[in-house]
């Protein structure tokens, strides 16, 4: 159809998502998202190496949250766990993300986090959607697009006579 300069509301509008403007706008939309987990880990590592104190106090003081009493017992139980485990995986998450390799997987390691950030983090005085649940959301659209698959190592993995053997696996990568 062709452009008509008295009304452009009428030319059709297309964004094909098989195009390669798609491709380098979901390899971009991984690397950002694998880039802000990275710089949230390795900032942590830096200032607090594996002990990220943080963390579990922040937990034991969450008496008044959706979660209840999980997140306390958490923090009083498992610091162990999350004191080396937050900035140790929020680094690997962001690293995977941003070579793409076990997309999904990572993705769905941000997923976990991010739940748990959401529900924890969230007085929900200003409605469900906040920037734990955009962050929620970035992960999954990680998911669901396979991001890795777009100038990502999972295209490359995915091609070995391994990965093709063992399709199951193609579900961690892409």
């Amino acid at each position: 159809m062709a452009y008509q300069t008295g009304n452009p509301l009428t030319t059709d509008v297309e964004f094909a998502l098989d195009g390669p403007w798609t491709a380098y706008w979901v390899a971009f939309l991984r690397v950002v998202t694998g880039w802000w987990f990275f710089h949230a880990g390795v900032t942590k590592l830096i200032e607090d190496g594996l002990a990220y104190t943080y963390g579990p106090a922040y937990m034991s003081e969450m008496t008044g949250t959706a979660l209840g009493p999980i997140p306390v017992w958490m923090g009083n139980n498992l610091a162990w766990l999350i004191e080396p485990g937050v900035p140790l995986f929020e680094t690997l998450i962001g690293l995977a993300l941003m070579a793409g390799v076990l997309t999904r997987f990572a993705a769905f390691g941000g997923v976990i986090f991010m739940v748990l950030f959401w529900i924890g983090n969230a007085g929900f005085g200003n409605g469900l959607v906040n920037g734990d649940f955009m962050g929620l959301l970035l992960f999954l659209t990680v998911i669901v697009l396979a991001a890795g698959r777009y100038y990502g190592l999972d295209a490359v993995i995915e091609r070995t006579e391994f990965v093709k053997r063992r399709p199951k696996l193609r579900y961690l990568l892409g």
